[in-house]
Protein backbone atom coordinates (compact mmCIF):
# COMPACT_ATOMS: atom_id res chain seq x y z
CA UNK A 1 0.00 0.00 0.00
CA UNK A 2 2.38 2.46 0.96
CA UNK A 3 4.23 1.47 -2.37
CA UNK A 4 1.36 2.51 -4.21
CA UNK A 5 1.50 5.85 -2.92
CA UNK A 6 5.49 6.25 -3.21
CA UNK A 7 4.81 5.47 -6.91
CA UNK A 8 1.45 8.07 -7.21
CA UNK A 9 3.24 10.86 -5.71
CA UNK A 10 6.46 10.22 -7.50
CA UNK A 11 4.68 10.08 -11.00
CA UNK A 12 2.98 13.33 -10.17
CA UNK A 13 5.78 15.33 -9.35
CA UNK A 14 7.93 14.01 -12.45
CA UNK A 15 4.55 15.56 -14.64
CA UNK A 16 4.73 18.82 -13.14
CA UNK A 17 8.31 18.81 -13.63
CA UNK A 18 7.93 18.15 -17.30
CA UNK A 19 5.18 20.48 -18.13
CA UNK A 20 6.41 23.55 -16.13
CA UNK A 21 9.91 23.20 -18.12
CA UNK A 22 8.89 22.83 -21.53
CA UNK A 23 6.47 25.76 -20.92
CA UNK A 24 9.19 28.35 -19.91
CA UNK A 25 11.35 26.21 -22.52
CA UNK A 26 8.26 27.86 -25.38
CA UNK A 27 8.40 30.58 -23.93
CA UNK A 28 11.81 32.21 -23.31
CA UNK A 29 13.65 29.97 -25.35
CA UNK A 30 17.18 28.33 -24.81
CA UNK A 31 20.01 30.64 -23.26
CA UNK A 32 22.63 29.64 -26.00
CA UNK A 33 24.01 31.45 -29.32
CA UNK A 34 21.52 30.14 -31.62
CA UNK A 35 17.87 31.57 -29.72
CA UNK A 36 19.09 34.08 -27.29
CA UNK A 37 16.20 36.54 -27.09
CA UNK A 38 18.47 39.73 -26.12
CA UNK A 39 16.79 42.13 -23.49
CA UNK A 40 17.47 45.63 -22.17
CA UNK A 41 19.64 44.26 -18.97
CA UNK A 42 21.76 42.07 -21.11
CA UNK A 43 22.52 45.23 -23.77
CA UNK A 44 23.17 47.59 -20.85
CA UNK A 45 25.23 45.08 -18.72
CA UNK A 46 28.76 47.17 -18.88
CA UNK A 47 27.15 50.27 -20.90
CA UNK A 48 29.06 53.26 -20.03
CA UNK A 49 26.24 55.71 -21.62
CA UNK A 50 28.75 58.90 -21.11
CA UNK A 51 31.36 57.65 -23.74
CA UNK A 52 30.67 57.90 -27.48
CA UNK A 53 30.53 55.13 -29.66
CA UNK A 54 34.28 54.21 -31.27
CA UNK A 55 35.45 56.22 -28.53
CA UNK A 56 39.16 55.03 -29.69
CA UNK A 57 38.48 54.39 -33.43
CA UNK A 58 37.35 57.86 -34.91
CA UNK A 59 34.42 59.74 -35.55
CA UNK A 60 30.85 58.71 -35.03
CA UNK A 61 28.85 58.47 -38.38
CA UNK A 62 25.69 60.26 -38.14
CA UNK A 63 22.89 60.27 -40.63
CA UNK A 64 20.00 62.76 -40.31
CA UNK A 65 16.71 63.24 -42.16
CA UNK A 66 13.95 65.98 -41.27
CA UNK A 67 10.06 65.44 -41.80
CA UNK A 68 8.40 69.30 -41.97
CA UNK A 69 5.09 68.45 -40.65
CA UNK A 70 4.09 72.07 -40.35
CA UNK A 71 5.26 76.12 -40.72
CA UNK A 72 2.80 77.26 -38.22
CA UNK A 73 3.80 81.16 -38.85
CA UNK A 74 6.03 83.09 -40.42
CA UNK A 75 6.73 86.82 -38.67
CA UNK A 76 8.08 89.55 -41.40
CA UNK A 77 7.98 91.94 -37.54
CA UNK A 78 10.25 89.60 -35.94
CA UNK A 79 12.11 87.96 -38.52
CA UNK A 80 11.53 84.64 -38.09
CA UNK A 81 9.34 81.43 -38.97
CA UNK A 82 7.60 78.42 -36.25
CA UNK A 83 8.25 75.18 -37.63
CA UNK A 84 6.64 71.98 -36.09
CA UNK A 85 9.89 69.17 -37.30
CA UNK A 86 10.12 65.06 -37.21
CA UNK A 87 14.59 64.99 -36.18
CA UNK A 88 15.30 61.72 -37.24
CA UNK A 89 18.81 60.35 -36.27
CA UNK A 90 21.23 57.19 -36.47
CA UNK A 91 23.87 55.91 -36.03
CA UNK A 92 25.84 52.54 -35.38
CA UNK A 93 26.98 51.76 -31.31
CA UNK A 94 28.91 48.23 -31.45
CA UNK A 95 28.53 47.90 -27.59
CA UNK A 96 24.43 47.32 -28.93
CA UNK A 97 24.77 44.37 -30.92
CA UNK A 98 22.50 41.50 -30.38
CA UNK A 99 22.25 38.22 -32.79
CA UNK A 100 19.77 38.19 -35.08
CA UNK A 101 18.10 40.21 -38.01
CA UNK A 102 15.13 41.54 -35.58
CA UNK A 103 15.28 45.11 -33.92
CA UNK A 104 14.21 46.22 -30.57
CA UNK A 105 11.39 49.39 -30.00
CA UNK A 106 11.96 50.80 -26.75
CA UNK A 107 10.52 53.46 -24.98
CA UNK A 108 11.68 56.97 -25.03
CA UNK A 109 12.03 56.92 -21.50
CA UNK A 110 15.12 54.54 -21.86
CA UNK A 111 16.93 57.58 -23.83
CA UNK A 112 18.32 58.38 -20.36
CA UNK A 113 19.96 54.75 -20.37
CA UNK A 114 21.85 55.28 -23.95
CA UNK A 115 24.36 57.93 -25.64
CA UNK A 116 22.93 59.82 -28.08
CA UNK A 117 24.06 63.35 -29.83
CA UNK A 118 23.71 66.51 -28.49
CA UNK A 119 22.52 67.59 -31.86
CA UNK A 120 20.91 71.31 -31.63
CA UNK A 121 19.35 74.43 -33.71
CA UNK A 122 21.63 77.37 -33.28
CA UNK A 123 19.21 79.65 -35.11
CA UNK A 124 16.76 78.69 -32.44
CA UNK A 125 14.80 81.27 -30.22
CA UNK A 126 12.50 79.28 -28.87
CA UNK A 127 11.88 75.35 -28.97
CA UNK A 128 10.32 72.56 -27.07
CA UNK A 129 9.70 69.12 -27.29
CA UNK A 130 6.04 67.42 -27.47
CA UNK A 131 4.83 65.39 -24.58
CA UNK A 132 1.30 64.53 -24.61
CA UNK A 133 0.79 61.96 -23.96
CA UNK A 134 4.18 61.22 -23.52
CA UNK A 135 7.27 62.53 -25.00
CA UNK A 136 7.35 62.31 -28.62
CA UNK A 137 10.58 60.31 -28.53
CA UNK A 138 11.44 56.69 -30.57
CA UNK A 139 14.59 54.84 -29.52
CA UNK A 140 14.95 51.64 -32.08
CA UNK A 141 17.71 49.38 -31.88
CA UNK A 142 18.83 47.60 -34.64
CA UNK A 143 20.89 43.84 -34.70
CA UNK A 144 24.00 45.40 -36.22
CA UNK A 145 24.08 48.65 -33.46
CA UNK A 146 22.08 50.84 -35.78
CA UNK A 147 20.55 53.32 -33.17
CA UNK A 148 17.53 55.53 -34.75
CA UNK A 149 16.32 57.69 -32.19
CA UNK A 150 13.15 60.37 -33.61
CA UNK A 151 12.47 62.95 -32.03
CA UNK A 152 9.19 65.69 -32.61
CA UNK A 153 10.21 69.52 -31.77
CA UNK A 154 8.67 72.65 -32.48
CA UNK A 155 10.66 75.46 -32.88
CA UNK A 156 10.76 79.67 -33.80
CA UNK A 157 13.82 79.55 -36.01
CA UNK A 158 15.19 83.49 -37.13
CA UNK A 159 15.00 83.99 -40.77
CA UNK A 160 16.69 87.23 -41.86
CA UNK A 161 14.57 88.46 -44.51
CA UNK A 162 15.16 91.25 -47.09
CA UNK A 163 12.07 93.03 -47.90
CA UNK A 164 13.01 95.90 -49.94
CA UNK A 165 10.12 93.80 -52.25
CA UNK A 166 7.99 93.23 -50.25
CA UNK A 167 4.95 92.00 -50.66
CA UNK A 168 6.70 90.98 -54.10
CA UNK A 169 9.45 89.20 -52.42
CA UNK A 170 11.02 85.79 -52.50
CA UNK A 171 12.77 84.93 -48.57
CA UNK A 172 16.11 82.43 -48.62
CA UNK A 173 15.63 80.73 -44.95
CA UNK A 174 17.50 78.02 -43.22
CA UNK A 175 17.55 75.11 -40.95
CA UNK A 176 20.43 74.50 -39.54
CA UNK A 177 21.85 71.57 -37.60
CA UNK A 178 24.76 71.23 -35.25
CA UNK A 179 26.70 69.41 -32.32
CA UNK A 180 26.95 71.37 -29.22
CA UNK A 181 30.25 69.24 -27.61
CA UNK A 182 31.67 67.24 -29.98
CA UNK A 183 33.92 68.41 -32.71
CA UNK A 184 34.87 66.75 -36.24
CA UNK A 185 37.19 64.43 -34.36
CA UNK A 186 34.04 63.09 -32.52
CA UNK A 187 31.28 63.22 -34.49
CA UNK A 188 30.15 63.61 -38.30
CA UNK A 189 26.93 64.94 -39.57
CA UNK A 190 25.83 63.59 -42.84
CA UNK A 191 22.22 63.69 -45.44
CA UNK A 192 20.65 60.05 -44.95
CA UNK A 193 19.48 60.70 -49.03
CA UNK A 194 20.76 64.37 -50.02
CA UNK A 195 17.70 66.32 -50.66
CA UNK A 196 15.86 63.56 -50.43
CA UNK A 197 16.04 63.34 -46.64
CA UNK A 198 13.43 66.22 -46.01
CA UNK A 199 10.34 65.73 -46.65
CA UNK A 200 6.84 67.54 -46.11
CA UNK A 201 8.10 70.99 -48.06
CA UNK A 202 6.16 69.51 -51.38
CA UNK A 203 3.18 69.42 -49.66
CA UNK A 204 3.31 71.93 -47.17
CA UNK A 205 0.39 74.90 -47.70
CA UNK A 206 0.93 78.30 -46.32
CA UNK A 207 -1.05 81.01 -46.19
CA UNK A 208 0.87 83.59 -47.97
CA UNK A 209 3.75 81.70 -49.37
CA UNK A 210 4.38 78.65 -51.63
CA UNK A 211 7.60 76.73 -51.32
CA UNK A 212 9.54 77.71 -54.47
CA UNK A 213 12.59 75.36 -54.07
CA UNK A 214 15.29 72.81 -51.56
CA UNK A 215 18.15 72.29 -50.67
CA UNK A 216 20.31 70.55 -48.53
CA UNK A 217 24.71 71.33 -47.52
CA UNK A 218 26.64 69.63 -45.37
CA UNK A 219 29.33 72.08 -44.03
CA UNK A 220 31.05 72.96 -40.61
CA UNK A 221 31.03 75.47 -37.77
CA UNK A 222 33.97 77.55 -36.72
CA UNK A 223 34.00 78.86 -33.12
CA UNK A 224 36.90 79.70 -30.62
CA UNK A 225 36.58 76.44 -29.19
CA UNK A 226 36.64 74.53 -32.75
CA UNK A 227 35.35 72.71 -35.78
CA UNK A 228 31.85 71.54 -35.55
CA UNK A 229 29.87 69.41 -38.00
CA UNK A 230 26.89 71.41 -39.69
CA UNK A 231 23.91 70.49 -41.76
CA UNK A 232 22.36 73.11 -42.76
CA UNK A 233 18.46 73.03 -44.68
CA UNK A 234 17.66 76.13 -47.35
CA UNK A 235 14.36 76.44 -48.69
CA UNK A 236 12.98 79.28 -50.24
CA UNK A 237 9.50 81.22 -50.05
CA UNK A 238 7.41 82.85 -52.56
CA UNK A 239 5.16 85.34 -50.99
CA UNK A 240 1.58 85.39 -52.95
CA UNK A 241 0.77 89.07 -54.05
CA UNK A 242 -3.16 88.33 -55.46
CA UNK A 243 -3.75 88.96 -51.46
CA UNK A 244 -2.26 92.40 -51.69
CA UNK A 245 -3.35 93.34 -54.47
CA UNK A 246 -6.98 92.86 -53.95
CA UNK A 247 -6.23 94.65 -50.44
CA UNK A 248 -3.65 97.23 -51.15
CA UNK A 249 -2.94 97.63 -54.84
CA UNK A 250 -6.21 98.28 -55.91
CA UNK A 251 -7.85 100.07 -53.70
CA UNK A 252 -5.16 102.37 -54.17
CA UNK A 253 -5.60 102.50 -57.56
CA UNK A 254 -9.02 103.30 -57.41
CA UNK A 255 -8.70 106.31 -55.09
CA UNK A 256 -6.13 107.15 -57.40
CA UNK A 257 -8.93 107.52 -60.36
CA UNK A 258 -11.57 108.96 -57.92
CA UNK A 259 -9.18 111.73 -57.88
CA UNK A 260 -9.38 112.79 -61.32
CA UNK A 261 -13.17 113.19 -60.97
CA UNK A 262 -12.37 116.45 -60.18
CA UNK A 263 -11.40 117.06 -63.78
CA UNK A 264 -14.70 117.14 -64.87
CA UNK A 265 -16.33 118.85 -62.08
CA UNK A 266 -16.46 123.37 -63.21
CA UNK A 267 -14.29 125.02 -61.48
CA UNK A 268 -16.60 127.69 -60.00
CA UNK A 269 -18.05 124.62 -57.79
CA UNK A 270 -15.31 125.10 -55.04
CA UNK A 271 -17.21 123.16 -52.21
CA UNK A 272 -17.47 119.47 -54.59
CA UNK A 273 -13.90 119.74 -56.08
CA UNK A 274 -12.20 120.35 -52.59
CA UNK A 275 -14.11 118.05 -50.99
CA UNK A 276 -13.30 115.14 -53.56
CA UNK A 277 -9.48 116.26 -52.92
CA UNK A 278 -9.47 116.69 -49.42
CA UNK A 279 -11.77 112.82 -48.74
CA UNK A 280 -9.17 111.17 -51.28
CA UNK A 281 -6.68 112.47 -49.25
CA UNK A 282 -7.21 111.50 -46.05
CA UNK A 283 -8.50 108.06 -47.20
CA UNK A 284 -4.94 107.53 -48.97
CA UNK A 285 -2.96 108.50 -45.82
CA UNK A 286 -5.25 105.93 -43.88
CA UNK A 287 -4.80 103.50 -45.87
CA UNK A 288 -0.98 103.72 -46.00
CA UNK A 289 -0.85 103.79 -42.19
CA UNK A 290 -2.87 100.13 -42.18
CA UNK A 291 -0.33 98.57 -44.56
CA UNK A 292 2.49 99.49 -42.44
CA UNK A 293 0.93 98.30 -39.39
CA UNK A 294 2.26 94.51 -39.82
CA UNK A 295 5.66 95.36 -40.63
CA UNK A 296 9.04 96.41 -39.40
CA UNK A 297 9.28 100.15 -38.35
CA UNK A 298 12.54 99.99 -40.02
CA UNK A 299 14.00 102.75 -41.52
CA UNK A 300 16.84 100.80 -43.81
CA UNK A 301 13.73 98.90 -45.34
CA UNK A 302 11.67 100.98 -48.29
CA UNK A 303 9.56 98.66 -49.46
CA UNK A 304 7.97 98.01 -52.92
CA UNK A 305 4.18 98.41 -51.42
CA UNK A 306 5.76 102.05 -49.98
CA UNK A 307 6.69 102.95 -53.23
CA UNK A 308 3.26 102.24 -54.58
CA UNK A 309 1.33 103.91 -52.14
CA UNK A 310 4.06 107.14 -52.23
CA UNK A 311 3.24 107.38 -55.97
CA UNK A 312 -0.95 107.10 -55.13
CA UNK A 313 -0.32 109.80 -52.79
CA UNK A 314 1.70 111.82 -54.80
CA UNK A 315 -1.31 111.87 -57.63
CA UNK A 316 -4.11 112.48 -55.38
CA UNK A 317 -2.02 115.64 -53.56
CA UNK A 318 -1.30 116.70 -57.17
CA UNK A 319 -5.03 116.56 -58.22
CA UNK A 320 -6.11 118.46 -55.41
CA UNK A 321 -3.25 120.93 -55.84
CA UNK A 322 -4.04 121.25 -59.69
CA UNK A 323 -7.40 122.59 -58.85
CA UNK A 324 -5.85 125.18 -56.76
CA UNK A 325 -3.40 126.60 -59.02
CA UNK A 326 -6.50 126.54 -61.56
CA UNK A 327 -8.82 128.31 -59.44
CA UNK A 328 -6.07 130.85 -58.65
CA UNK A 329 -5.31 131.27 -62.48
CA UNK A 330 -8.85 132.07 -62.71
CA UNK A 331 -9.38 134.31 -60.02
CA UNK A 332 -5.85 136.09 -61.13
CA UNK A 333 -6.90 136.21 -64.82
CA UNK A 334 -9.84 138.39 -63.68
CA UNK A 335 -8.06 140.48 -61.65
CA UNK A 336 -6.14 141.20 -64.18
CA UNK A 337 -8.81 142.05 -67.01
CA UNK A 338 -10.36 144.37 -64.34
CA UNK A 339 -7.33 146.22 -63.42
CA UNK A 340 -6.76 146.52 -67.88
CA UNK A 341 -10.45 147.92 -68.22
CA UNK A 342 -9.10 150.18 -65.85
CA UNK A 343 -6.55 151.30 -67.34
CA UNK A 344 -7.67 151.43 -70.28
CA UNK A 345 -10.67 154.11 -69.25
CA UNK A 346 -8.22 156.32 -67.80
CA UNK A 347 -6.70 156.42 -70.94
CA UNK A 348 -9.65 157.14 -72.84
CA UNK A 349 -10.43 159.51 -70.12
CA UNK A 350 -6.79 161.72 -70.80
CA UNK A 351 -6.79 161.87 -74.28
CA UNK A 352 -10.32 163.17 -74.48
CA UNK A 353 -9.92 166.22 -72.35
CA UNK A 354 -8.34 169.44 -73.67
CA UNK A 355 -7.29 173.08 -72.19
CA UNK A 356 -8.43 175.96 -73.12
CA UNK A 357 -6.58 179.23 -71.99
CA UNK A 358 -7.89 183.07 -72.04
CA UNK A 359 -6.58 186.17 -71.46
CA UNK A 360 -8.02 189.48 -70.69
CA UNK A 361 -10.29 191.47 -72.85
CA UNK A 362 -8.15 194.54 -74.52
CA UNK A 363 -8.23 196.24 -77.00
CA UNK A 364 -7.76 194.67 -80.00
CA UNK A 365 -4.79 196.35 -81.50
CA UNK A 366 -2.48 195.22 -84.06
CA UNK A 367 0.23 194.69 -81.37
CA UNK A 368 -1.95 193.16 -79.14
CA UNK A 369 -3.17 190.82 -81.62
CA UNK A 370 0.37 189.36 -82.44
CA UNK A 371 1.75 188.81 -79.19
CA UNK A 372 -1.74 187.06 -77.82
CA UNK A 373 -1.27 184.66 -80.63
CA UNK A 374 2.32 184.15 -80.04
CA UNK A 375 1.32 183.22 -76.17
CA UNK A 376 -1.73 181.28 -77.54
CA UNK A 377 0.40 179.01 -80.05
CA UNK A 378 3.40 178.84 -76.98
CA UNK A 379 0.46 177.78 -74.57
CA UNK A 380 -0.56 175.39 -76.99
CA UNK A 381 2.21 173.38 -77.70
CA UNK A 382 3.33 172.94 -74.25
CA UNK A 383 -0.47 171.57 -73.85
CA UNK A 384 -0.11 169.22 -76.78
CA UNK A 385 3.93 168.11 -75.35
CA UNK A 386 2.22 167.42 -71.86
CA UNK A 387 -0.49 165.50 -74.02
CA UNK A 388 1.90 163.48 -75.31
CA UNK A 389 4.07 163.01 -72.77
CA UNK A 390 0.86 161.62 -70.44
CA UNK A 391 0.00 159.56 -73.11
CA UNK A 392 3.12 157.70 -73.55
CA UNK A 393 3.19 156.98 -70.18
CA UNK A 394 -0.18 155.47 -70.06
CA UNK A 395 0.71 153.21 -72.94
CA UNK A 396 4.10 152.08 -71.66
CA UNK A 397 2.13 150.80 -68.51
CA UNK A 398 -0.54 149.73 -70.23
CA UNK A 399 2.33 147.57 -72.43
CA UNK A 400 4.12 147.00 -68.85
CA UNK A 401 0.97 145.34 -67.48
CA UNK A 402 0.57 143.69 -70.45
CA UNK A 403 4.00 141.99 -70.43
CA UNK A 404 3.46 141.03 -66.80
CA UNK A 405 -0.06 139.34 -66.90
CA UNK A 406 1.23 137.09 -70.04
CA UNK A 407 3.89 135.98 -68.27
CA UNK A 408 2.45 135.53 -64.92
CA UNK A 409 -1.01 134.43 -66.14
CA UNK A 410 -2.94 131.78 -68.02
CA UNK A 411 -5.16 133.54 -71.03
CA UNK A 412 -7.52 130.41 -70.67
CA UNK A 413 -7.84 128.91 -66.91
CA UNK A 414 -10.23 126.01 -67.76
CA UNK A 415 -7.04 124.88 -70.29
CA UNK A 416 -5.26 123.03 -66.74
CA UNK A 417 -7.94 121.10 -66.34
CA UNK A 418 -8.02 119.65 -69.80
CA UNK A 419 -4.66 119.08 -69.72
CA UNK A 420 -4.78 117.40 -66.89
CA UNK A 421 -6.77 114.78 -67.93
CA UNK A 422 -4.51 113.96 -70.42
CA UNK A 423 -1.60 114.32 -68.11
CA UNK A 424 -2.04 112.57 -65.07
CA UNK A 425 -3.50 109.33 -66.29
CA UNK A 426 -1.11 108.98 -68.82
CA UNK A 427 1.55 109.67 -66.14
CA UNK A 428 0.21 106.92 -63.73
CA UNK A 429 -0.04 104.35 -66.93
CA UNK A 430 3.82 104.76 -67.29
CA UNK A 431 4.80 104.82 -64.03
CA UNK A 432 2.86 101.52 -63.26
CA UNK A 433 4.27 99.88 -66.02
CA UNK A 434 7.93 100.76 -65.02
CA UNK A 435 7.02 99.91 -61.40
CA UNK A 436 5.54 96.20 -62.04
CA UNK A 437 8.51 95.53 -64.64
CA UNK A 438 11.10 96.59 -62.43
CA UNK A 439 9.66 94.63 -59.33
CA UNK A 440 8.76 91.88 -60.82
CA UNK A 441 11.68 91.32 -63.54
CA UNK A 442 14.59 92.93 -61.20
Amino acid sequence: MMLHYFLFWTGLFLLFTNGERGFYGNQFGEWNDSHLQPTIQMLMKGYNRYLRPNFHEGPVEIGMSLDIASIDAISEINMDYTATIFLRQRWRDSRLVFPGNESLSLDGRLVSLLWIPDTFIPDSKRSFLHDVTVENRLIRIFSNGTVLYALRITATIACNMDLTKYPMDRQECTLQLESWGYNLQDVVFYWTRGNDSVKGLDTLRLAQYSVESYYTTVSEAVYETGFYPKLVLHFALRRNVLFFILETYVPSTLLVVLSWVSFWISQSSVPARTCIGVTTVLTMTTLMMGARTSLPNANCFIKAIDVYLGICFTFIFGALVEYACAHFCTMQHQTIVDVQRELLKEFEESNGTTRFVSSPKKMPTQESTQQESTDQSVICEREKSKKQEKGCSLSSVKQMSRRATSMMSVENPHNIDRHARILFPMAFLLINIFYWLYYLLF
